[in-house]
């Protein structure tokens, strides 16, 4: 299939982009920045999500497209990039164009622990996933919303972090970090269960929630607190103390986050760690034909057969 993936160069598109190449897709490489005379081989078409808010702007994108996914995400609310017309506003437009062009093959990677979170990034993420279950109970699109759970992999802005924080001695976190729970799931893992869903090659596969919800997770949930200590004893180190800092604290700290755009701790951080991110790995399962990576296992992640190289 000719499929186009928005967010091509971003953590998740990237990935899924490789792994859709590999299983013998042809993969249009939706990017905000084109590549300079483009890479031989690479087939890039320019998106915005900021601006491209229309069905008309989405339109001539997928002519010859048969199938569509999009990774495209912003943590932080900013004028530059805002959420509501990256999270909410384009995705609806690119939905409603797929469903005027009959591109009836889409997948939407959305996020966990949104339910009830009333952050501007769960608002706005909500709004898209409403788009499209709309269209798909409408039988407009035959869509698969994919929920992860915290990605970890090579490139990723939070995987870096959370090694940064495996390789302290001693560490200062938030409470909540030691409370709710995430459930990690590899972004190879990721990649291949969406190049296995678009290609319809597992029969059967159950929705975790309802027809075309998926959960994007790893086998056991554990909280913020216990996977950097497990990342730490897969880095060779004995465990590290750590202090649970008071609420009072932590909200002064993530106030001030808010003022420095380069740093992602700040108020919406916080309030996304205060939720549960997880879910029930089954589907994951039947998709890969065996269990996804468990957390105390993550840095030796192979995927399926492609290399993986973590610093």
């Amino acid at each position: 299939m000719r499929v186009l993936v928005c967010g091509a160069n971003g953590f998740i598109g990237r990935h899924v982009a490789q792994a859709l190449a590999w299983h013998g897709h042809q993969v249009v490489h939706g990017v905000a920045r084109l590549g300079p005379a483009q890479q031989a081989g690479r087939e890039e078409y320019h998106i915005d999500f900021v601006h491209d808010v229309t069905e008309d702007a989405w339109l001539p994108r997928l002519a010859g497209i048969d199938a569509v996914v999009n990774a495209v995400g912003v943590l932080r609310d900013t004028r530059a990039r805002p959420a509501q017309a990256v999270h909410a506003a384009a995705p609806a437009a690119l939905f409603g164009a797929c469903a005027t062009a009959g591109v009836r093959r889409l997948i939407h990677i959305s996020a966990l622990g949104i339910e009830g979170n009333p952050t501007i990034y769960a608002r706005t993420k909500r709004k898209a996933e409403d788009a499209l279950l709309g269209l798909m109970e409408a039988r407009a699109l035959a869509g698969t919303l994919v929920r992860p759970s915290v990605v970890f992999g090579p490139g990723g802005a939070s995987s870096a972090l959370f090694l940064q924080l495996a390789r302290l001695p001693l560490l200062v976190l938030p409470r909540v970090a030691g409370q709710t729970r995430i459930q990690p799931v590899h972004v190879l893992e990721l990649a291949e269960a969406v190049a296995q869903l678009l290609a319809g090659e597992v029969a059967g596969v159950a929705a975790t929630h309802a027809p075309g919800v998926l959960d994007a997770v790893g086998p056991q949930p554990l909280s913020l607190v216990d996977f950097i200590a497990s990342l730490r004893r897969q880095l060779g180190h004995a465990p590290a103390r750590v202090w649970l800092c008071p609420d009072g604290p932590t909200r002064l700290s993530a106030r001030l986050g808010d003022w420095l755009p380069v740093t992602p701790w700040g108020s919406e951080a916080l309030a996304l760690l205060s939720h549960d991110n997880v879910g029930d790995a089954q589907s994951m399962a039947q998709l890969l034909g065996r269990a996804p990576t468990h957390h105390s296992q993550l840095l030796r992640c192979q995927g399926d057969g492609r290399e993986l190289e973590v610093a």
